[in-house]
């Protein structure tokens, strides 16, 4: 085995975000970065895998067979406690990955996803049309970057938005690290029988949405009605909270810088957007635990060898902020091109749903600045409640107004 240090030497996982540089990835993440592409930390367990921190070493083991997406494999680095066998198919590896991803993808390939432009457009519209018809300031998570991909992915699954207290109550528990695994199993629980529920109805009485897809399957014997549900957990959970943070984040980014939220602001060209959304993914990066691996056979990479059952943990934040790859890193340069980010992961697992994400931050970020151009903090910044403890990172508020 690869030589580790002793525990005092080796640096517990996550790490702290510095106060004063909140859209910034860990201090220490970023020294290790510069010190080496691979080294070891120690998780909430005691055991110690390998934290891969460069962007060239990420896209070689996220593209790697040898490595494995499976949580239920010995040395898998677990972010929390787990309890009972509650994975989905991102947790899962091919076959048996692709079989259950291939069932969910129709939706969001990219033909499908400008058919549904004009609908988020009209989603936008309406929650901008109601926020300046309403009193200021406003909680802009709670008034528009919540609704607009809650609205989305309920209409996309065959969800009902008059439920999405319940789903969102239940999605934030799962995805706090400081929950308690009674907690997370519980609200799991919870969302996965409201989800079966619907899979029911479904079967009964089909639509055309995602879900009523899946019935299908499980009419035709291809999936169990708990395997539907279960997907239907992942893509409810997924559906909206990762594009509502980088909604509330990627707004409070450009309000503290101004010259670049007046570039995104001002302009009449698309292609100006569409770069935005990629720079403020880049440098957002709001999937902040690492994306969580293990090694199925010995791996040598960058003077270190990985051995079979080694843990890896790929922190895509301080690799998309990689002076090897990307210019003055630590800026915000929406004129950037940023497509060789690796916020959505790389390789067979890689978002699913990475082109709906896309689609609406860009009616997001291309109609919001523009229809209420005054847009301003209500607050000051020390007063903003960051989501430190949260596996997805964001603002639980973000008071505004113009």
């Amino acid at each position: 085995m690869t030589d580790i240090a002793p525990p005092t030497e080796v640096p517990r996982f996550p790490m702290s975000r510095a106060a004063t540089c909140p859209f910034d990835p860990p201090p220490d993440l970023t020294s290790l970065r510069e010190a080496a592409p691979l080294s070891r930390v120690r998780l909430w367990d005691g055991s110690t895998p390998w934290l891969v921190t460069r962007y060239a070493e990420q896209r070689a083991l996220l593209g790697d067979e040898r490595v494995s997406a499976d949580a239920t494999r010995p040395g898998y680095p677990s972010q929390a406690p787990v309890r009972g066998n509650r994975i989905s198919f991102i947790l899962m590896d091919d076959p048996e990955h692709a079989r259950l991803r291939r069932m969910v993808t129709a939706p969001f390939m990219i033909k499908r996803v400008r058919q549904l432009r004009p609908r988020v457009q009209g989603i936008v519209d309406d929650l901008i049309d109601a926020m300046l018809a309403g009193p200021r300031p406003v909680d802009l998570v709670e008034a528009f970057a919540l609704p607009v991909p809650s609205l989305v992915i309920c209409a996309l699954l065959g969800v009902p938005y008059a439920d999405h207290d319940f789903f969102q109550d239940n999605s934030s528990t799962i995805i706090r690290r400081t929950a308690a695994p009674e907690e997370r199993t519980a609200a799991h629980g919870r969302l996965a029988e409201y989800l079966d529920g619907l899979v029911g109805d479904k079967l009964a009485q089909p639509g055309d949405d995602l879900l009523s897809t899946l019935a299908e399957r499980v009419a035709a014997g291809e999936l169990t009605r708990s395997e539907a549900a279960q997907m239907g957990v992942l893509l409810l959970i997924a559906g909206h909270e990762t594009t509502a943070n980088m909604i509330a984040l990627g707004t409070l980014a450009l309000l503290e810088n101004p010259e670049q939220l007046g570039r995104l602001r001002d302009t009449t060209d698309p292609g100006l957007v569409d770069s935005a959304v990629e720079e403020l993914l880049r440098y957002l990066n709001i999937t902040h635990s690492g994306r969580r691996r293990v090694a199925l056979e010995d791996i040598e990479i960058a003077g270190e060898t990985i051995r079979a059952g080694d843990g890896l943990i790929m922190a895509n934040d301080v690799a998309n902020r990689d002076p090897e790859v990307f210019d003055d890193p630590d800026a915000l340069d929406v004129g950037r091109n940023s497509r060789r980010h690796v916020a959505f992961g790389f390789g067979v697992h890689q978002c699913l749903g990475q082109p709906l994400a896309r689609m609406e931050l860009q009616v997001v970020y291309g109609t919001l600045y523009r229809r209420i151009p005054g847009l301003r903090l209500a607050t000051t910044m020390d007063a903003i409640p960051f989501k430190h403890d949260g596996s997805v990172y964001g603002v639980y508020e973000l008071p505004v107004t113009w």
